[in-house]
């Protein structure tokens, strides 16, 4: 996308993102995301991106992040414990080994930078 853009992110229209099935811990958790401007090089990824409830695990990119909706609990291997919820700004770094405990379906608005 060469323009400028809004994207209304509560309403935005999600594409399902199957998870692999070893990073399910528990419940049926399922992803939807859109990916709205790419970089050139693909080196800068800018999206929405939602979970319904369970836990997952994840290795993380390095991400900036504001959640819509919903809430979950984020335990980052070796680091902090992110309670995050609607409003809340959160980062991750990369390599970050993730455990996210889903309350309620959470939207958020991404913004990841790869190496």
């Amino acid at each position: 996308m060469s323009h400028s853009f809004v994207v209304h992110v509560p309403d935005a229209e999600l594409e399902p993102e199957p998870l692999a099935p070893e990073q399910i811990v528990s419940g049926t958790p399922e992803v939807t995301g859109k990916v709205v401007w790419e970089s050139a090089d693909g080196r800068q990824i800018r999206g929405v991106w939602q979970i319904t409830p369970g836990v997952v695990t994840d290795t993380e990119a390095d991400e900036l992040f504001v959640v819509i909706s919903g809430s979950a609990t984020v335990a980052v291997e070796g680091g902090p414990t992110l309670e995050v919820g609607p409003g809340d700004m959160a980062v991750l770094r990369e390599g970050d080994r993730t455990t996210w405990t889903v309350h309620e379906t959470l939207r958020k608005a991404y913004a990841i930078n790869l190496p």
